[in-house]
């Protein structure tokens, strides 16, 4: 066994001695805050009901975060303390540990809102967020701490280049046409399958989303302003269709979905992806809970 993992085993076990038994639910709970069903929750409601634009390029980052975690795992294929020590695992997981992709997402997520967010407020969430998260995965048993700190590390390095290079990268990807937009967001989609052709979530859900927010903003140009009540109902009627076009397809194809065949796969979660960014605010337009862009709406009329 390599020393540094020896020497990980014992950070685990000192950590949970800490903590105490008590602490299990706190740590599951904080644990959520950098799972992908956390980011599934918070990035549709800024999307729809706070800042398109930058809620798209944020999902967009993290999207693209996920799947570099999904394949640097894949990559080292690193086992978890819980495989040498099962005492030590106080919860399970499917894939091998190296990096962490709770400390990642978090980092990532967290990072890439200090855009939004007033800066005392941005920075404290982008610091306390990941360490509480990383300590939690710790506590469960489920990451060594290099683990950790490269799932930070690596975080924190995609935010930093998504933050460098935006400006330059907007202004280019803006002066595109939409088919030239929908051609490069295939050929990404095609080679994040080659190099994960295991798993192709999450670049269906990229293909999804990506060709939704430029349809989104070529074609139907919203404005995600409304009352409080309207964006409340608005997230929710989201929610519900989108967690609707996730399961009918389990219900309609059932085994051969469970099957795990990749291109089956792949066009259920770009389904889900192009609702999200698209046919979601299509629908809130046609409902009347979302109004379009005024000059889009005079072109219209």
């Amino acid at each position: 066994m390599q020393p540094v993992l020896v020497w990980g085993l014992g950070v685990v076990e000192a950590v949970q001695k800490f903590f105490g038994p008590n602490a299990l639910v706190p740590m599951q709970i904080i644990s959520l805050l950098g799972s992908e069903y956390f980011v599934l929750a918070a990035l549709p409601l800024l999307y729809w009901c706070v800042d398109h634009k930058k809620g798209a390029k944020i999902g967009v980052i993290v999207i693209l975060s996920g799947f570099l975690n999904s394949w640097l795992k894949v990559l080292f294929m690193q086992p978890r303390p819980y495989d040498l020590r099962p005492e030590l695992g106080l919860a399970r997981e499917a894939s091998p540990g190296l990096p962490s992709g709770h400390s990642q997402n978090s980092v990532t997520f967290w990072g890439a809102m200090l855009d939004m967010l007033p800066k005392a407020l941005g920075w404290t969430l982008a610091i306390a967020v990941p360490l509480l998260v990383g300590v939690s995965r710790l506590y469960l048993g489920v990451h060594f701490p290099t683990d950790v700190f490269a799932g930070w590390a690596i975080g924190a390095l995609i935010v930093f280049v998504a933050h460098i290079s935006d400006r330059k990268l907007s202004s280019l990807w803006g002066k595109l046409e939409i088919r030239f937009q929908l051609m490069i967001t295939a050929i990404i989609a095609i080679v994040m399958n080659f190099l994960l052709p295991s798993d192709t979530l999450l670049s269906g859900v990229f293909f999804g989303s990506v060709a939704g927010f430029v349809l989104a903003a070529k074609k139907l140009k919203f404005e995600v302003g409304g009352t409080a009540v309207q964006k409340v109902v608005r997230y929710l009627v989201g929610l519900a269709t989108s967690a609707l076009i996730y399961l009918l397809p389990k219900l309609i194809l059932g085994d051969a979905l469970a099957s795990g065949d990749a291109l089956v796969r792949f066009i259920r979660y770009a389904l889900l992806g192009i609702w999200i960014s698209y046919g979601a605010p299509w629908l809130f337009v046609q409902t009347k809970l979302m109004k379009l862009a005024d000059n889009k709406a005079a072109t219209l009329n």
